[in-house]
């Protein structure tokens, strides 16, 4: 179990992050939905962006819209390597692929690419934020 701290601390920000990638990175089973999995992908991603936004005192709207959450940090002169800012691909995951038929179900080379993107993007962050606490 990683220690918690409060929310306003990026750490926090960064275990949940984390602990959805640990859940997007379940092994495909039949019985699994991938587009379950890549919704915890994109919260993974979602967590980390703005656990950078926090690290900076850099406000952000509660919305699940990774190019806007990159926009804002590129408007405030954050360098986003373009890794990160391809989380965008990610957003349609937040809401839409959740529910029954509303998107058709997700291929697993789309879920494997969801997966690297989400892990590049925390990976990013902890950088970012391991630098600002040193």
């Amino acid at each position: 179990m990683p220690a918690r701290f409060p929310p306003d601390d990026p750490r926090e920000w960064l275990n949940r992050a984390h602990s959805n990638l640990s859940l997007a990175s379940t092994v495909p089973r039949n019985e699994l939905y991938l587009e379950d999995l890549c919704y915890n992908a994109q919260q993974a991603a979602e967590k980390a962006i703005k656990a950078v936004c926090i690290s900076y005192d850099i406000p952000y709207p509660y919305v699940h819209d990774l190019a806007a959450l990159v926009t804002i940090l590129m408007n405030h002169g954050i360098v986003v390597p373009d890794r990160v800012k391809e989380s965008a691909k990610l957003t349609r995951f937040a809401v839409a692929t959740r529910y029954p038929r509303i998107h058709p179900p997700v291929r697993l080379d789309e879920y494997q690419r969801s997966l690297s993107i989400a892990g590049d993007v925390v990976r990013w962050a902890e950088t970012i934020i391991r630098e600002k606490r040193s």
